[in-house]
């Protein structure tokens, strides 16, 4: 509906989140917390544009964080949230839109049904805001710490976004409330009232939680985790024999060697044993279905694009790779003092943690191929969580 914008407001600087980055280009769930807020709105089918209003310093960050999503240009934000609303409107009035949502970038879990409930009410009064109600009581405290009165809690609201108005007469409130020198608002509905609009409220949601402090992105990822409950797990194995050469690729790392792994590509064994791994826990085939060896294209290929192609199958079908378990047999080239290399380098190309990889070496006690010096093997687990519905 080209009647509907969304204005995602991420012009803030956000450090008490913890990090060296502004909460909202941190990651949740292997995503940053601004791209899935976008994402949001971008999905909605009743909402035309979304706009983003951004730090100007972070445009480098917005663009990485963003690419590939059909959004309108960010507009820059100002020195308060209230100047930054401000600066989205602005940016919207060529599109002349008639209603527009006001949301936080740092609320990434807000549902599709809260935004339809925004549109909807804010269709019927003009400015709505969602809500929930207050289940603990609430008391005012004066300066010295002492209880002043104990609030009637039926009546108090606390109050989350997106916030919903009709466009014209929020820019115009918006733009009087500039011109009065008025930049005290906490939010769009406190200017909305001052400016004599009348604010109805529907129910919020109780997981739209507000990020802002290390705990809340430990309690994002934790729900993150809750909503992957379809556990998978995949096996991979792969094995490679010694041919000519002067170094082997191993968990993506080059590894000085007097002989060399053969294979149509550059016969990573360990990558290959990962990828069949991640595609057996999505029961979506091995890694001779999606990169035959008969495709001339994929001779000498880094073995990094498969696994990438396997992360990736995951990602489209909005899951994560829990963990990732390598053993690698043989008699040499020695493993471990190579290993965190591989777990490095292996967590990088999975978008996960190095502490949700393992990387573990063997021998196979002069026994079989591997222990007459022939080739390497590698055994692989994947761990991968999915929401139930990707079945």
């Amino acid at each position: 509906m080209p009647d509907v914008a969304a204005i995602v407001v991420a012009a803030g600087r956000g450090m008490r989140a913890g990090g060296d980055l502004p909460k909202q280009f941190r990651q949740i769930g292997g995503e940053t917390m601004l791209r899935r807020t976008l994402s949001m709105f971008l999905e909605h089918a009743n909402v035309g544009f979304v706009q983003p209003v951004i730090h100007r310093e972070d445009l480098d960050l917005f663009r990485a964080a963003t690419a590939n999503m059909t959004l309108l240009a960010p507009a820059f934000g100002g020195t308060t949230r209230q100047a930054s609303v401000r600066a989205g409107l602005e940016a919207l009035e060529p599109h002349q839109p008639a209603i527009v949502l006001i949301h936080d970038a740092a609320r990434p879990f807000a549902s599709a049904d809260l935004i339809s409930r925004a549109i909807a009410a804010t269709q019927r009064s003009g400015a709505a805001i969602p809500a929930l109600p207050v289940t603990d009581t609430v008391k005012s405290v004066d300066a010295e710490g002492h209880v002043d009165k104990t609030l009637d809690r039926n009546a108090l609201r606390l109050v989350q976004t997106p916030q919903g108005f009709a466009f014209a007469p929020l820019l115009a409130a918006h733009r009087r409330a500039a011109a009065e020198g008025r930049e005290d608002f906490s939010d769009d509905a406190a200017l909305a009232e001052w400016a004599g609009m009348t604010v109805s409220v529907f129910a919020g949601e109780p997981g739209n939680i507000k990020i802002t402090t290390p705990e809340d992105f430990a309690r994002s990822e934790a729900m993150q985790f809750a909503a992957l409950g379809d556990v998978r797990t995949g096996n991979g194995i792969d094995v490679h024999a010694f041919g000519p050469g002067d170094h082997v690729m191993l968990g993506g790392i080059r590894i000085a060697h007097d002989r060399a792994l053969v294979g149509h590509s550059d016969a990573d064994v360990a990558l290959h044993a990962l990828t069949d791994a991640i595609l057996g826990a999505l029961a979506d085939g091995d890694i001779g279905a999606h990169f035959p060896p008969s495709d001339p294209q994929w001779r000498g290929a880094a073995s990094d694009r498969f696994l990438s192609f396997a992360v990736n199958r995951v990602a489209t079908r909005s899951g994560r790779i829990a963990h990732l378990d390598l053993t690698i047999v043989c008699e040499s080239p020695r493993i471990g003092p190579h290993r965190d290399a591989m777990r490095a380098r292996i967590a990088e190309l999975a978008q996960i943690g190095i502490g949700r990889v393992a990387v573990k070496a063997t021998t196979s006690e002069k026994l079989g191929f591997t222990g007459r010096g022939e080739g390497i093997a590698a055994y692989a687990t994947a761990t991968v969580r999915l929401p139930w519905s990707a079945l």
